[in-house]
């Protein structure tokens, strides 16, 4: 028997494989997927910027780091 079917039989997990409750998601296309890319570029640049703002002490270094975030705002809205 092959690893990992010992607790189910065959059938049963072949059956759950194939189960059309489960919509299958339609591939993108190139440009929705750079798109995607993108957006989540900006997201983990939002994020490293917010950390970076939380910890900042300097002030000019907090309205540099504010704005830079409300310009990575302004890119994803842009996006959606």
């Amino acid at each position: 028997m092959a690893r990992g079917w010992e607790s189910k039989s065959v059938e049963q997990q072949q059956a759950e494989m194939a189960d059309p409750r489960k919509p299958a998601r339609p591939p993108l296309s190139p440009d929705e997927q750079q798109r995607d890319r993108k957006r989540e570029g900006l997201v983990l640049s939002r994020k490293r910027l917010t950390q970076q703002l939380e910890a900042a002490i300097n002030s000019r270094h907090r309205q540099m780091l504010a704005q830079a975030i409300a310009e990575v705002d302004r890119q994803l809205s842009l996006l959606q």
